[in-house]
């Protein structure tokens, strides 16, 4: 590696040119070399940049271990979930200390004739087993002697006798489907492979629908599978072939009914499948045609079935309308759609549920996801009631629902807010009671009160106002010297909404204060925000996270010299994006499996998800101006000759979503052209998919490794 006592070398990569061309515009790429998963050269250098990895920072294996030895003692290892009811059973998963994964049980319920009593679940214990529990699915044996291990679907048949489970035992998300006599304990000989996210039984328990992906890791057919037969004959019910289209199903409440989902970020469509029938077809309810972005849930009113359908027609925050099932046939500018829930600039409904009594609402509002309730009756018709939304005592937090079983008179809801540790309720349909059922304990001493979470607002040149959450002990003041670290995300419009990590305690019990800029291409403040942060637009998500970065440094939180960036996936294009816009700002970045060498990703359509990326990002192979926006910002071809700071890529060999080779190429090229002396480094895990390596220890090892790399560079390793 390198002489004694001198500072570790990186590998030398070496340089093999190839061109692409498009649109008249040639770039000649040294590194694509490294896309040859398979070569002996290319594993023996990503092994080699493991090593220098390790030699960077060995120094910060006692740190690691310390961050890691903080999250295991304030977790509580040996724990359980609260038992959720499905028909006859209630269903819960236990950890135990020193076990890597979930242990998925059951036990049967009883009924009593007292709807509240019979839906009130068990109390169970921690590491303790009771009387007639039954394990489905031990996640530590069925990982055992396995590389990795991660489960893709859980189902259980409506009688409760059979479980259907996938796993994926190489980290590239493609599942092995099984089928489980829950009587014996016995496995059925079918076995499936290459099955993607979604399980799902037919009433009758004799059939099981499952997704499977193409070449390009994207989901194209829908298959049924009949029990006992040979998978090879599984009959295919529907088959979408436009690269564009992303494709996947739920069930009904009443679980008679496949909701099948065709589309992509800004239309799609819905068909449905009658499970009763083994016969029947899939039946059109919305068609793309219509460019109606959209979803939709069976719903009975007064004895007749008709669609709850959450859209964008004419809203661009959507809104709720009621279609009656009789209409379905009619011809779309023939259907009367009936208003439910209007739309609202302020309020994002991003989709519904329903009990036999009650709609639920998940909605954004105030930059955060709620949940609204509402009573079937009348709906739809002028006597219909007002939208209910529980009360919590926090002005930033994240209420979701959980569970609603179709005939239970109860909803299961969780809660959590940055310093709340999650919390489970379930709420009372008839008069809104909430009980609490759960909040995780946090060991260590933890007390909330040690810590505090504001948002403020940056101001971006063009006016937009940028939400920002501020996280730190109570005690930190704005006087320009503390070491911050800034995280963002800003992509498909996925919303970065409060939440606890007993991880992030130890950043912060370092003193460090841990921002997060809610950028435009995420979906904090609707749809709006993320229309002016994807295609043409969106170097407004890189802009925004460099204000916000400022507007630190202006209200006294950051100590300009000690600020550090983190960012994955797609935020992970993000880090590479300002690292080149505005490398001086940064003492180091972390970026995690991430999307850096986006053009040449999305110029080629057989590549996991490319084309699927269109919608997002614009199509560079048949649009000249979205190839020249796209080139003009990816991270890859933006490198120059400039000052980089310390820079983390970590990533994983078996990554299907964002492929290793691209923070392969990244991190070769920001060698090649930095001025600077900091240290560039990737980190691989060899076994591991997009989520890095499987089992929750080696999670918080992970964790540990990104946050021993940031506290290292911010000067910030000891506890206050």
């Amino acid at each position: 590696m390198s002489p004694t006592n001198a500072a570790p070398t990186p590998p030398v990569t070496a340089k093999i040119p190839t061109e692409r061309t498009h649109h008249g515009d040639t770039f000649v790429d040294d590194y694509e070399w490294l896309r040859e998963k398979e070569s002996p050269q290319v594993v023996e250098h990503l092994k080699a940049e493991n090593a220098y990895a390790e030699a960077v920072t060995e120094h910060q294996a006692p740190l690691r271990d310390a961050i890691f030895t903080e999250i295991k003692e304030r977790t509580e290892e040996t724990d359980l979930s609260v038992p959720a009811r499905k028909r006859g059973w209630w269903y819960f998963a236990r950890t135990a200390e020193g076990s890597q994964y979930a242990i998925h049980c059951r036990v049967a319920a009883t009924d009593s004739g007292d709807p509240v009593a019979d839906w009130t679940p068990p109390v169970i214990e921690a590491g303790v087993a009771i009387n007639g529990e039954q394990v489905l699915l031990d996640g530590n044996a069925e990982a055992e002697g396995k590389p990795f291990f991660a489960l893709g679907g859980l189902s259980v048949s409506e009688d409760g006798n059979l479980l259907a489970y996938a796993q994926d035992n190489a980290g590239d998300e493609r599942f092995t489907l099984r089928i489980k006599d829950l009587r014996t304990g016995e496995l059925f000989p079918d076995v499936i492979e290459n099955v993607f996210y979604g399980l799902a039984f037919s009433p009758d328990a004799t059939r099981v629908y499952y997704t499977v992906v193409d070449d390009s890791w994207r989901p194209h057919q829908i298959k049924a599978h009949v029990l006992g037969t040979d998978p090879a004959t599984d009959t295919v019910i529907i088959q979408e072939d436009d690269p564009g289209m992303w494709m996947g199903f739920d069930l009904s409440q009443d679980r008679c009914e496949l909701l099948i989902g065709i589309g992509n970020s800004e239309y799609s469509e819905t068909r449905s499948l009658d499970l009763t029938d083994a016969a029947a077809e899939p039946r059109m309810l919305l068609s793309r045609a219509e460019h109606i972005l959209h979803s939709m849930d069976p719903v009975v009113l007064d004895g007749a079935r008709g669609y709850l359908i959450t859209h964008d027609r004419d809203a661009p925050n959507n809104m709720v309308s009621l279609l009656p099932a009789a209409q379905v046939a009619l011809p779309y500018a023939q259907q009367q759609w009936i208003t439910i829930v209007g739309h609202d600039e302020a309020v994002k409904v991003e989709g519904t549920a329903v009990t036999a009594t009650h709609l639920m609402l998940s909605v954004r509002k105030d930059t955060t996801e709620r949940v609204q309730i509402m009573p079937l009756a009348g709906l739809g018709t002028p006597t219909q009631g007002e939208a209910v939304e529980p009360g919590f005592d926090e002005e930033l937090y994240t209420c979701a629902l959980a569970n609603a079983e179709l005939d239970s008179p109860l909803i299961r809801l969780t809660y959590t807010s940055d310093f709340t540790p999650p919390r489970v309720y379930d709420y009372a349909l008839a008069d809104g009671t909430l009980t609490l059922r759960k909040q995780t304990p946090v060991h260590g001493g933890y007390d909330p009160a040690n810590y505090l979470a504001t948002r403020e607002w940056a101001v971006a040149a063009d006016g937009a106002r940028i939400p920002v959450t501020v996280m730190r002990r109570r005690e930190l003041q704005p006087d320009s010297t503390n070491p911050v670290l800034v995280y963002g995300y800003g992509s498909y419009e996925a919303s970065m909404d409060p939440a606890f990590s007993i991880a992030r305690l130890s950043l912060l019990d370092r003193g460090v204060v841990f921002a997060v800029a809610h950028v435009r291409g995420g979906g904090e403040v609707g749809r709006s925000w993320y229309e002016n942060g994807k295609k043409l637009a969106k170097k407004n998500t890189f802009t925004d996270f460099v204000r916000v970065t400022e507007h630190l440094i202006e209200a006294g939180w950051a100590d300009p010299a000690r600020i550090a960036a983190l960012g994955g996936s797609a935020g992970g294009l993000l880090m590479g994006a300002v690292a080149n816009l505005a490398p001086a700002l940064y003492a180091g970045i972390v970026a995690q499996v991430p999307f850096v060498d986006a053009l040449t990703s999305i110029l080629d359509p057989e590549l996991p998800l490319s084309a699927l990326e269109w919608e997002e990002w614009g199509n560079p192979i048949e649009d000249s101006e979205v190839y020249a926006y796209m080139k003009s910002y990816s991270p890859y071809e933006n490198i120059t000759a400039v000052d980089y700071p310390k820079i983390a890529a970590v990533t994983s060999l078996n990554d299907t979503r964002v492929l290793y080779v691209e923070p392969a190429k990244w991190v070769a090229r920001l060698r090649e052209f930095s001025t600077g002396s900091e240290p560039i480094v990737m980190k691989i895990e060899m076994d591991g998919g997009h989520g890095g390596a499987s089992g929750r220890y080696e999670g918080w090892k992970t964790r540990a490794w990104d946050y021993a790399f940031i506290l290292d560079t911010l000067g910030a390793t000891a506890r206050i």
